[in-house]
């Protein structure tokens, strides 16, 4: 047991980014994944190949080819549809990103329904949660718990955003001035926690590392600061709003973040279109890197990158030049088998096995991730591949960078590198 010990400790490990990473993006992943891994491998050597600036895609004419492209978001009645989803939190929560105060109006017009305007002459409870919210610090305290989990979670930069836009929202003013006693004024603070939070992933899908609990956690201390308790659903709005949730499918989601994905965010689509067109001089310079490196190797790609690593392998294999130096492949949210259903995998040809000397093979996936896949059902005759599910409890897109934050991604590679001897 000891010289697998020691071997494990010793493993080597690169790191390959996915799709739409730059620089400032790969920095703050990679900081994260070695960190991870070097308190289970403290022995080891942790890089990372940075492929984003010099294989990446770019949009030559500022996104003129897209449609609508400054005509904002959709309508709310188009952000409704039939097809009901299966998981209620994942699809509540897939709601809140695509209209963050849904709640809050909702509530607004129930309260004011009810006579939520109050006597004459006395002031609306819910104007104590305006108050709160206008007196939040912009930028919490370095040793706050609140700073401490957006830092973690890459959404700093846009917290002070986020709490602009609900406080400023005609939604929030009027669930505030409806509120006429504690009891609303408490549901109120529930749904502007939420609605900030919401605010900030859906400002932050691409950089985001936020887990379910993570996200869970940052509505619970956004809504005790706003004078209110727990997190679940406002009670008189909870069955509207799983209704609504049901009604949810994907494409208002896709009419919603088309203009986001093909200018900001271009890159997540863009590099998956190049790659599968021009991923020639990528697979080059990444065989030359991995080539370069000594045994025993792991590899981790995750998304893009792990199609990048899984074709340089195979293609190694076929030409019968096998990187014998890597002992394992890991791949984390990749497209992989998908593509090779479709008979459109670079590296291997429709419908052909993986070759005897391709190396084993760890396939992790987030069934809510729209982008993973999984290979053992695809790579059936490979004894190698190993599928292994974890859930972050995030809806797409935010779930497609959460792995990082989970301790089970990091317990299962290091499970699989054991299994090495």
């Amino acid at each position: 047991m000891r010289g697998v010990e020691r071997g494990i400790m010793h493993m080597r490990f690169v790191f390959v980014h996915g799709t739409g990473v730059r620089r400032k993006q790969h920095d703050r992943l990679f900081g994260l994944v070695k960190e991870r891994l070097a308190a289970r491998f403290p022995e080891s050597e942790i890089t990372s190949y940075y492929w984003g600036d010099d294989h990446g895609a770019t949009l030559a004419f500022s996104g003129a080819s897209v449609p609508g492209l400054r005509s904002g978001r959709a309508s709310r009645a188009d952000s409704l549809a039939t097809a009901p989803p299966l998981d209620l939190e994942v699809s509540e929560w897939q709601l809140l990103l695509t209209d963050p105060l849904c709640e809050l109006r909702l509530l607004a017009e129930i309260a004011a329904d009810d006579g939520g305007l109050g006597m004459p002459g006395v002031r609306a409870s819910g104007l104590e949660v305006a108050d709160r919210m206008a007196a939040l610090p912009r930028r919490p305290a370095a040793d706050d718990e609140l700073a401490e989990l957006l830092k973690s979670t890459s959404l700093n930069d846009a917290y002070e955003p986020a709490l602009d836009a609900v406080s400023h929202s005609e939604e929030f003013e009027e669930a505030c001035a409806a509120a006429s006693d504690q009891a609303t004024a408490r549901e109120v603070a529930a749904a502007t926690g939420r609605a900030v939070v919401a605010q900030l992933l859906a400002d932050s899908t691409e950089s985001a590392l936020c887990t379910g609990g993570e996200r869970d956690r940052l509505v619970d201390i956004v809504t005790s600061r706003l004078g209110g308790t727990g997190r679940g659903r406002v009670g008189r709005v909870g069955s509207v709003l799983l209704r609504l949730a049901m009604r949810l499918t994907t494409q208002p989601a896709l009419d919603h973040w088309r203009g986001p994905i093909t200018t900001g965010s271009v890159p997540a689509l863009g590099d998956i279109l190049r790659y599968q067109a021009r991923g020639g001089p990528l697979r080059d310079s990444l065989t030359q890197h991995v080539t370069a490196l000594e045994a025993p190797t792991v590899v981790l790609g995750h998304s893009l990158g792990g199609i990048a690593l899984f074709d340089v392998l195979a293609l190694a294999s076929i030409r019968q030049e096998p990187l014998h130096n890597v002992r394992l492949l890991v791949t984390v949210g990749s497209q992989a088998p998908f593509l090779h259903e479709l008979g459109a995998l670079t590296g291997l040809p429709p419908g052909a096995s993986l070759p005897p000397s391709f190396p084993r093979w760890l396939n992790i996936y987030d069934r809510k991730d729209l982008l993973a896949y999984q290979a053992k059902p695809v790579f059936a005759q490979g004894a190698q591949v190993t599928d292994h599910e974890v859930a972050s409890r995030q809806p797409f897109p935010v779930c497609h960078s959460a792995y990082w934050k989970l301790d089970d991604v990091y317990d299962r590679i290091a499970k699989e590198i054991e299994a090495l001897g």
